[in-house]
């Protein structure tokens, strides 16, 4: 019986079907980001090329699949069918020559990742250095944004998301959970006293984090009860970490997920106030499109991850 080896899998498609993947692939590049010149810098292959592919595989089909324009692709009827379904088809097809690989000894191809500035900067980055050194094969494609990008339209395989999401073409798995504190510096707290309880916050300058769902109104719990309490500042910035940065110059109080200033609180370089109260909390996801195969690479990263985030304790 023959052996279906990786490299068998390999001969196969390079005798006589090669051509529609790169096309598939071209396809896809280009149907996402919107534009042959972005496709060709994703595929690393010329502009030229990447628009040939597209026009071959329209050929093949018979059917246009864009719309093109002096700025822009968009995609047709016949397109958007086609995008539902291809990149599905091309993570399928290279999961499958990596399970029949017979001593593989890790993944390959890209997985495209999305995760907040905050979290991705201070442990995804770093989380995703260690998967790699055990798939050297692997290429990572990290991106950091705070606004929740589309995993569909962005071509996002796996997002790292802190809070809950309602959206229903998304499947979570929960990573742990995060917990805001609020924090100061030694010297503000010297200049300035410690507020004992929320309602003395009204009396501080507070510094506002404007990604928050709501910046200037902090929830806590204190007995079972929930408190919310608006708070004031001169200065608002869109990052915890650059809030965390800002306290510990003294220029107010912060109020950020513990994973941004536990770095801060262990060296001393910030306090935590109010322990008596908590601070608002949800969880750590990682999510992925509902309704389509999960690549075995993705699994594996994901797997991955909530192992290396519990060994980690920053949660």
């Amino acid at each position: 019986m023959m052996m279906l080896t990786k490299e068998y899998l390999q001969n196969v498609l390079n005798g006589f079907a090669m051509d529609i993947v790169d096309e598939l692939k071209a396809f896809v590049a280009t149907a996402q980001s919107g534009s042959f010149t972005a496709a060709a810098d994703q595929l690393g292959v010329s502009n030229r090329l990447t628009s040939k592919y597209v026009a071959e595989l329209e050929s093949r089909l018979g059917v246009r699949l864009l719309q093109r324009t002096t700025r822009r692709v968009g995609l047709t009827p016949a397109g958007e069918d086609l995008l539902a379904r291809a990149p599905a088809l091309l993570d399928d097809l290279d999961d499958l020559l990596a399970e029949v690989a017979e001593g593989s000894q890790g993944f390959s191809g890209t997985i495209r990742i999305s995760a907040p500035v905050t979290f991705g900067e201070y442990y995804v980055g770093a989380m995703l250095g260690r998967f790699a050194q055990r798939n050297p094969d692997l290429t990572l494609d990290l991106r950091l944004n705070d606004r929740y990008v589309d995993l569909a339209t962005d071509g996002i395989d796996l997002a790292f998301r802190m809070g809950s999401t309602d959206m229903l073409s998304l499947k979570t798995r929960k990573l742990g959970t995060f917990q805001s504190v609020v924090v100061a510096s030694p010297d503000y707290v010297a200049r300035h006293g410690a507020p004992v309880s929320p309602e003395d916050l009204s009396r501080h300058n507070c510094i506002v984090d404007t990604n928050r769902r709501s910046p200037r109104r902090w929830v806590f719990r204190r007995d079972g009860d929930e408190i919310a309490i608006n708070v004031q500042g001169k200065v608002l910035v869109n990052s915890a970490r650059a809030a965390a940065g800002l306290a510990i110059d003294g220029l107010g109080i912060a109020n950020a997920p513990r994973l941004a200033v536990h770095d801060a609180l262990a060296s001393g370089a910030l306090v935590e106030l109010m322990e008596g109260c908590k601070g608002e909390s949800g969880p750590v996801s990682a999510v992925y499109l509902e309704g389509r195969t999960l690549p075995r690479k993705v699994r594996a990263l994901i797997d991955f991850a909530v192992e290396d985030i519990r060994s980690a304790g920053i949660l």
